[in-house]
């Protein structure tokens, strides 16, 4: 894990517990900052320090080097990943890029001049997801929706619960991983994955070539949502999450459950398809 940060970089996050480093903020010539059991704190080459000032300052040419590393040094191979402002390192380290974007004819045509990496390591952490297990599935497969501000565990609690639908129903189960993070870890053995592809493309090809009982993918936008009423029309459950806060704002009420997390990986509010708080 983490194997291509540059060499100072990676002596750096040596003296971190990685289990407990959830986050890694890269910047060019500012203290180097990672996220320790949900809070940012500042990186020396020896581990963590109090003061920013006596963090890490990567220069940009490490930024650089840690950016063309993930990329398994070969920026073509990933450039479609890189226009959408990431890139996926080997295993599963999702690297958010910051930095000047160009655009031709409405698109995005490259990213040039990068500066600041977010790099997000996962984590399997088996058995997370047992309590919506329990309040949600005991009865039966449904479709639900994760919500949570960004960082707080949905891709983890997402991929614990294609494990545990796996191994205890034997469902077939299409993850469909457009960052090439949700399945990085354990997902279970009737779990096939489709990885790097819109969510439009992901479903309709799925439904058709996989024939799942269940779709479970990460992150939905609004335009995301048409392909999961789709899926959902034609009898495939979907597992999902989004970057929202309140029921009252998600697009359209697809779903069958709604879990509110609370705090990293905290299970809070369970809502049905109407809203109203489930026992």
């Amino acid at each position: 894990m983490l194997e291509f940060l540059s060499p100072r970089l990676k002596e750096a996050v040596s003296h971190v517990e990685l289990g407990r480093l959830f986050e890694l903020r890269v910047r060019a010539a500012r203290p180097l900052y990672g996220n320790i059991s949900g809070t940012f704190v500042p990186l020396g080459r020896c581990g963590p320090v109090k003061k920013p000032q006596n963090a890490l300052h990567p220069t940009q040419e490490e930024v650089d080097e840690t950016l063309f590393s993930a990329c398994g040094y070969s920026v073509h191979a990933v450039e479609n990943e890189l226009r959408q402002g990431f890139v996926t390192a080997a295993e599963g380290e999702r690297v958010g890029i910051a930095g000047t974007f160009v655009f031709e004819g409405g698109r995005v045509l490259s990213v040039n001049g990068v500066t600041s990496l977010c790099i997000r390591v996962p984590h399997a952490v088996r058995g997370c997801a047992e309590e919506i297990y329990r309040r949600c599935l005991m009865e039966g497969l449904c479709s639900l929706l994760l919500l949570s501000p960004p960082g707080w565990g949905k891709t983890t609690l997402l991929r614990d619960l294609a494990r545990l639908v796996s191994e205890r129903t034997g469902a077939n189960i299409l993850v469909s991983d457009e960052r090439g993070e949700l399945s990085a870890g354990e997902t279970g053995p009737t779990s096939d994955i489709i990885r790097f592809a819109d969510k439009a493309t992901a479903f309709t090809a799925g439904i058709r070539a996989m024939r799942p009982d269940l779709i479970v993918t990460d992150e939905l936008l609004p335009e995301d949502y048409g392909a999961v009423a789709r899926a959902i029309a034609g009898g495939v459950s979907v597992f999902a999450s989004a970057h929202l806060t309140r029921f009252e704002d998600v697009p359209q009420k697809l779903f069958d459950r709604y879990v509110i997390l609370q705090g990293i990986g905290g299970i809070g509010q369970v809502l049905g398809e109407d809203g109203n708080v489930l026992a």
